[in-house]
């Protein structure tokens, strides 16, 4: 049985979706927290169990029978996140699986300076450890997040941010085409893959150039110091301790931490990569903006 782990998160429902495209349903079992959100995955067959990664005990029966599990990396923070990625490690290899997959990142390092990539390379290191064939599959950073900061863009026509620098931005759909090929075996993917990018990196001056093509208003990246930033997003409403998680990635990112691209995922789906330019497209769309 392949089975998913944390598969109720955005990445992982897209993940199951592109199973459903591959194998019958009645081989693929989902491991998730709350078995209610999972299901519409239920209704077409896929085998739904409770797992819970932060409840090791849970997992036993969630992964009973897997042949290939690919664990979707815990969205917790800090120590906690490394823990309950290795228990569902440690579960998956326990149940008898053959491979295990897990969603990593592209600048994954003991080093980094955005936390959840020290997240992931603590994670890998524990998978490579557990004696069975394994991929990390170091995925591009998700062009999802450019939603979060292109709101007041749309409304101001200023997108005022930290320095940054270039950024792989990377769609879910093509990263979770390539995780359903690696899991169903379909792909060459072992070990720490190279990075699934998108085959470009854009920095946030780049994007607002996008911005204006789209809207066909005129949108101007400006560069704000990192404590003015953090202050206007605390006085829009962002908590301070998720304002400076933020900044970190900023941070990372014109220390040239996510600007590395390659054939690598066009390579593996085998057709071109989404552009940022469609995935702002549909982010415009949701804000209630597009051309006049």
């Amino acid at each position: 049985m392949l089975i998913v782990t944390g598969a109720t998160g955005r990445l992982g429902s897209l993940i199951v979706d592109r199973l459903l495209e591959r194998v019958p349903a009645g081989r693929i079992g989902v491991s998730v927290r709350d078995v209610s959100k999972a299901a519409h995955l239920a209704e077409r067959g896929v085998r739904v169990r409770a797992g819970d990664f932060t409840d090791p005990g849970s997992l036993k029966h969630s992964l009973e029978g897997a042949e290939r599990v690919l664990v979707v990396s815990a969205a917790i923070r800090g120590g906690a996140a490394v823990s309950a990625n290795c228990a569902a490690i440690d579960a998956a290899r326990e149940a008898g699986a053959r491979h295990i997959l897990y969603t990593s990142h592209q600048a994954a390092s003991p080093t980094s300076l955005f936390p959840p990539q020290k997240v992931h390379a603590a994670t890998e290191e524990h998978l490579a450890r557990q004696g069975v064939s394994w991929t990390a599959l170091r995925n591009g950073f998700y062009a999802s997040t450019l939603d979060r900061y292109i709101g007041a863009a749309l409304r101001t026509g200023v997108l005022a941010v930290p320095q940054d620098g270039p950024v792989s931005w990377t769609a879910h759909e093509d990263l979770a085409e390539a995780a359903a090929l690696a899991l169903t075996g379909g792909g060459t993917l072992e070990g720490a893959t190279p990075p699934l990018a998108a085959p470009h990196a854009l920095d946030f001056a780049d994007v607002a150039g996008i911005l204006s093509r789209i809207t066909g208003r005129t949108v101007t990246r400006t560069v704000m110091d990192d404590d003015a930033w953090i202050s206007a997003a605390v006085a829009t409403g962002m908590p301070r301790p998720a304002a400076e998680f933020a900044l970190t990635m900023f941070a990372a990112a014109r220390g040239g931490e996510f600007h590395a691209v390659g054939p690598a995922l066009e390579a593996v789906v085998g057709r071109p990569a989404r552009s940022v330019h469609e995935v702002l497209e549909t982010a415009v769309r949701s804000h209630g903006t597009g051309r006049p």
